[in-house]
């Protein structure tokens, strides 16, 4: 019998509850904390997926040690100022009393409180302050996204000196992953492999075995390409198609292209994305959305967007809005169909009603991506999907069709026998694709008009190029908002197939010629047949789709398949039938 099973066993899917209450403990969370007691260890670092209930597993441990007068007191570390207030509601629903208002002026806090929450920026500002804190009393200290210790070097070194004197220390994390080399503090490095260290985690729960338990929705990435035009500083007019091969400059200009208010790109998208909400809310009938931007100006711009194609106005939540937190409850409690918001909610903001999502930033770490979509991934019943919308730029396929990839932070770099560091050649590309606020306007978008690319789901990819508006746009946003992963995959096959034999009734009736089509066409129809032998591969060895892809990778090299060229897939399209031709056994991850 477990320490910690409750009367009614809990089920992986608790009944909805507010933030970081869940009555009864997942399955997970009982065995993390099983885990921890079973070594008490000082530190302990926990990473589940976005939307697992890292805080109702923090929570209850917090109760467990100050139970057991382990600790007496709790310090909780945490991102944002948002973050800071719903902790302490949190906590205060289970009668753990959390000072969110807490200032490194004030030096202390009123006797009501067993603890605060401040923020890594607060910690950072006053370390010595947070140390003398800590070194009064036994303290857990509770390190929300721990990932952002290592934000600095100076941050990270505040952070040891701040809590080292701790009685125990919880990291969480569902991305503990960085895109620099900075050490997060109090994280465990092993070395692996060409003497590289890797952070090792006390206990994980990834995106793969949450949806499996039902915890977490499937996500559908619904892609969209489209004809860009942009004028540059020397007065050229060029044109690039998104979706299509491009170079890496052509692709960060038509991407920022994409995203420009000026066009018609964005509106399209945002039409086809309140289609797509409104056929969730069939199933789901509080469903909200919710569009990324980079900055508040394009917020605003997208907001009178979507007043223009649903004749209501959106929620807009802006960093520096002092009523930002205010905004976020309350449109977590409505019903209202659409939130903007600039960067500032892609981490550890809990709306569990948001299930369609529009990715309108050029952000484009596997950190950021990770972050941004685990706010659509909290499920509250089994069936629930969620439904995200993308540019076609390769860089965000490869992160849509490895959402079950589990990472770790990998502290040293790689240099290749050539010369050239892997880690500073992926940072320049990122910083190159990224053109955020502040970067000198090197083009003025002329137009921009989108249509439907493709879809990603469980690794695999579905449908072929169609306008927006068109009926097989219409297929892939009418898919019902409550499936099964497995009714998921298979209605988009039956997509799919519908699809492809009306192009080629229309190639029989001589309406589309074979040399109209374009290099963009010609991967399509590559990838489709590699799609159908991978499918073909799951049905004989029960292998999972992204398990299948991410094994033609390793056995042929090169990128995910979304960034894969037409030689990639010939060879990938080669190897699964060389496994076709050998008898395999059917066996089950």
């Amino acid at each position: 019998m477990s320490t910690f099973a409750a009367s009614d066993t809990p089920p992986a899917l608790p009944g909805r509850a507010p933030w970081g209450t869940a009555p009864a403990l997942r399955a997970w969370q009982q065995g993390a904390l099983e885990e921890y007691f079973r070594n008490e260890p000082r530190d302990f670092l926990a990473v589940a997926t976005p939307g697992a209930g890292k805080t109702t597993f923090a929570l209850r441990l917090a109760a467990e040690l100050m139970g057991r007068r382990i600790v007496d007191r709790i310090t909780v570390v945490c991102p944002t100022e948002h973050l800071k207030r719903q902790w302490a509601e949190s906590a205060g629903r289970v009668g753990i009393k959390i000072d969110p208002e807490f200032k490194n002026a004030h030096g202390r806090t009123a006797k009501d409180f067993v603890g605060v929450a401040v923020t890594y920026a607060q910690v950072a500002a006053h370390p010595a302050l947070h140390r003398g804190r800590t070194e009064n009393r036994k303290t857990l200290v509770i390190l929300d996204e721990v990932h952002h210790a290592g934000d600095g070097k100076s941050w990270g070194d505040a952070i040891r000196e701040a809590f080292e004197p701790a009685a125990r220390r919880l990291a969480l994390s569902g991305t503990p992953f960085r895109t620099d080399i900075n050490p997060i503090p109090f994280v465990l490095y092993e070395e692996g492999p060409e003497g590289v260290r890797r952070s090792r985690a006390d206990y994980t729960y990834g995106y793969g075995p949450a949806l499996a338990d039902g915890v977490v929705r499937p996500v559908i990435f619904l892609a969209y390409a489209g004809e860009m035009r942009w004028r540059t500083r020397a007065g050229d007019e060029i044109t690039a198609s998104l979706g299509e091969p491009l170079t890496q400059d052509q692709m960060s200009q038509a991407w920022r292209a994409a995203l420009d208010p000026k066009g018609e790109w964005m509106q399209q998208v945002i039409a086809a994305a309140d289609r797509r909400l409104t056929e969730v809310r069939r199933g789901v009938p509080d469903a909200g959305g919710m569009v990324i931007a980079s900055d508040h100006e394009t917020a605003r711009a997208y907001s009178k967007m979507i007043r223009n194609v649903t004749g209501a106005g959106a929620t807009v939540v802006l960093s520096d809005d002092p009523g930002a937190s205010r905004k976020i409850k309350q449109f977590g409690e409505s019903e209202d169909r659409w939130m903007v918001a600039v960067r500032m909610v892609s981490e550890g903001v809990d709306i569990p009603r948001l299930a369609v999502g529009v990715y309108a930033t050029s952000t484009s770490t596997p950190l950021f991506f990770a972050q941004a979509i685990g706010r659509f991934v909290r499920a509250r019943r089994r069936g629930e999907t969620a439904s995200v919308f993308l540019p076609s730029v390769p860089t965000l396929m490869g992160h849509a069709s490895e959402m079950e990839t589990e990472r770790d932070h990998v502290l040293d770099r790689r240099v290749r026998e050539d010369g050239l560091d892997d880690d500073l050649l992926a940072e320049a590309n990122r910083k190159r694709d990224n053109p955020d606020v502040g970067e000198e306007v090197p083009f003025e978008t002329v137009e921009a008009s989108a249509h439907f690319d493709r879809v990603v789901f469980d690794g695999g990819e579905f449908g072929m190029g169609a306008a927006t508006g068109s009926a097989e746009e219409e297929d892939y946003l009418g898919i019902p908002g409550l499936l099964e992963p497995e009714q998921v995959t298979s209605l988009l096959k039956q997509r799919q197939a519908e699809q492809l034999a009306n192009q080629r009734k229309e190639k029989r009736a001589g309406t589309a010629k074979p040399e109209d089509r374009t290099a963009s066409e010609d991967l399509h129809a590559l990838r489709k047949e590699l799609n159908g032998l991978v499918g073909a591969w799951h049905h004989r060895t029960g292998q999972p789709h992204g398990v299948i892809h991410a094994e033609l990778r390793r056995s042929c090299g090169g990128p995910p398949s979304a960034q894969a060229s037409g030689e990639d897939i010939r060879a990938r399209i080669a190897k699964v039938r060389e496994w076709a031709a050998r008898p395999v056994p059917r066996t089950r991850d």
